[in-house]
């Protein structure tokens, strides 16, 4: 790799609604964090640019994101946001000798190694051994990654493991299902129920089964007052998604062998505190039959890292660049 200018190097993480930027100023030291909302921006070049603007840098030559979205060639197209481009393109429209893409949380499972424990808060299960670590997180999407051993080092999943089908349990989320097949056709992923709007869609069910309207609060409102218990009905919408999250995380460990632990990343579940360690997740997690002692043994992590993503943008980068010390 050249020596020229080899920091400080662009590093972000680019959600549905936020957009993360930080400059990698020395191997391993990320500064200048700076969170910028992606609807104030057209385009992803002018949302790179205004931070770099504001961080007074204008000499990066590498620089590497985590997305939201599927990466499977030159052209992205973000799944819950606007924002489409070519990497290349973007590349030579902002002069970088590289931009590394990658899926955020692919990046984010690259982190996993690296979180310190004081920022992981464990939910059952017992210890961690050395194998899969498995990763889900809910935030204006559904994200799902693992991380696989290999060799001395690791391998993270680029998948897209959010849209696959939703699987009712009981009763009530039959008819939650039913209500989301009514809007959205035969096919609902489990992104639908465990994201921001996911949050919104199970109101709306249970809403309209009490006969009254849909698109009565937004996901923020809901939280709030199901978390301060003022609210029954957002309540329910709670408990109904920490269990569905719970199934689903579960299918996720089953799926990798997650013996390594499970990482709940994203936005929303941080914010529940003490109420998600209440609620039905772990059970549910649990509940697989013949397999529950297996999972009985396998920890759960929430990530109450500030900025994670961007720890694995860095490590991505830097392997991909081939000098962990430029």
């Amino acid at each position: 790799m050249s020596s020229l200018h080899p920091y400080p190097r662009l590093l972000a993480d680019i959600g549905g609604t936020n957009a993360r930027f930080a400059l990698e100023t020395a191997p391993g030291i990320i500064e200048d964090i700076d969170v910028l909302p992606c609807n104030d921006y057209p385009t992803l070049a002018d949302a790179m640019r205004a931070y770099l603007q504001r961080a007074g840098t204008r000499s990066v030559s590498h620089a590497a994101i985590g997305i939201a979205n599927p990466v499977t060639g030159d052209f992205v197209q973000m799944t819950n946001h606007h924002w489409a481009f070519s990497i290349e393109a973007t590349r030579q429209e902002l002069g970088f000798a590289t931009l590394l893409v990658l899926n955020d949380f692919t990046a984010l499972a690259l982190a996993l190694p690296h979180l310190p424990a004081a920022e992981l808060a464990q939910l059952g299960g017992g210890e961690a051994r050395h194998g899969a670590k498995a990763l889900i997180g809910a935030g204006t999407g559904l994200g799902v990654s693992g991380l696989l051993p290999h060799g001395g080092s690791w391998v993270a999943i680029a998948g897209e493991g959010g849209h696959v089908s939703f699987a009712a349990v009981n009763d009530e989320e039959a008819a939650i299902l039913h209500y989301a097949q009514g809007r959205l056709g035969q096919h609902v992923s489990c992104e639908r129920f465990l994201s921001g709007p996911g949050l919104e869609l199970i109101h709306d069910a249970l809403a309209v089964a009490d006969g009254e309207a849909a698109g009565q609060l937004s996901a923020a409102q809901i939280s709030e007052r199901g978390l301060s218990g003022r609210d029954t009905r957002c309540e329910k919408v709670l408990a109904h998604f920490c269990a569905m999250l719970g199934t689903a995380a579960g299918n996720l460990a089953l799926t990798l062998g997650a013996v390594g632990g499970v990482y709940i990343g994203g936005g929303i579940v941080p914010r529940f505190g003490d109420m998600f360690a209440r609620s039905a997740f772990r059970e549910r997690f649990e509940a697989k039959g013949r397999f529950r002692d297996y999972l009985a043994a396998v920890p759960v992590y929430v990530i109450h890292s500030a900025y994670p993503a961007l720890t694995g943008v860095q490590a991505a980068l830097a392997d991909h660049l081939g000098d962990h010390h430029a």
